[in-house]
């Protein structure tokens, strides 16, 4: 038996991505849960928890641990209609099996291990959805849509080309879900479904095709170093990004100089725009 604690200000989510079938025993006040560890088997521990005691048979290889602070949890994050004692109501006392939070929790892992240049805004819109599936599924008190809001209106012209220059001019630099959000003067939830909606891909996947073309016009046009490019984009290093753009292109960032060097990419805020019927 090992002792525990929560986290002190956010809720915990443990996710068994693969199952092994150990047994895992957790004690606090006023509980005790046995549960064989199999795939998708979620464990929540809340904010400010008592300590406690857990007892695992064998070992755990890949759980995913994620923290959510109960600001991920409003109406503005979420896009539903629910008050506050909505994340008091999830229930603590036991494991459950989710096969929808199982495969939110693989996909973040999958970016964890293969990073992108978009994971931020990726991860990000994973672990908004990983909050909804708990308020729909794991409360006690159900929620409900929220009936007006800005995402009727989509994004118009003039806020769709407001966003996409943000965008443009944030590649090199720090671009998320949020950020995006308050340019539209959208929540998050609402923004990411107008997005898709204007653009026909989410904000992630667009900021990562951007990203590419970025890292292919820098790569065309100058001699800055792979490590500098990589790091402009928000890779973590230089072994992140070319396999990234390996995986794109079927290239490395290397030869995809050396082949191309002589090309010039029109990658301008402009340029892009033309992209887009409606703001032509």
């Amino acid at each position: 038996m090992h002792p525990w604690r929560g986290a002190l200000f956010d809720i915990e989510v443990c996710v068994d991505v693969c199952g092994n079938g150990s047994l895992v025993t957790r004690q606090a006040t006023g509980i005790q849960d046995s549960t064989v560890a199999l795939r998708d088997t979620v464990w929540l521990t809340p904010p400010n928890w008592h300590e406690g005691l857990i007892a695992i048979a064998n070992d755990l290889p890949e759980i995913m641990h994620i923290y959510l602070p109960p600001s991920q949890f409003t109406p503005d994050k979420l896009g539903l209609d629910i008050d506050e004692s909505a994340i008091g109501a999830l229930r603590y006392d036991r494991a459950f099996r989710d096969p929808l939070l199982g495969e939110i929790a693989r996909a973040i892992v999958s970016e964890l291990q293969a990073e992108t240049s978009a994971g931020r805004p990726l991860v990000e819109a994973l672990a908004n959805s990983m909050a909804a599936r708990l308020i729909q599924t794991h409360a006690r008190a159900p929620a409900s849509t929220s009936a007006a809001s800005p995402a009727s209106e989509g994004l118009d012209r003039r806020r769709l080309a407001r966003v996409l220059d943000y965008i443009e001019a944030n590649l090199e630099g720090d671009l998320t879900l949020d950020g995006m959000a308050s340019i539209a003067c959208l929540s998050r939830y609402h923004f990411a479904r107008a997005f898709k909606q204007a653009v026909g891909q989410t904000p992630h996947r667009y900021v990562s095709v951007r990203r590419l073309d970025r890292a292919k016009a820098l790569l065309t046009q100058g001699d800055r170093s792979l490590v500098d490019i990589a790091l402009a984009l928000s890779f973590s290093d230089q072994a992140s990004f070319t396999r990234a753009f390996r995986q794109a292109t079927g290239r490395a960032p290397g030869q995809y100089r050396r082949e191309f060097g002589s090309r010039q990419h029109d990658s301008s805020s402009a340029v892009i725009r033309q992209g887009f019927p409606m703001l032509a």
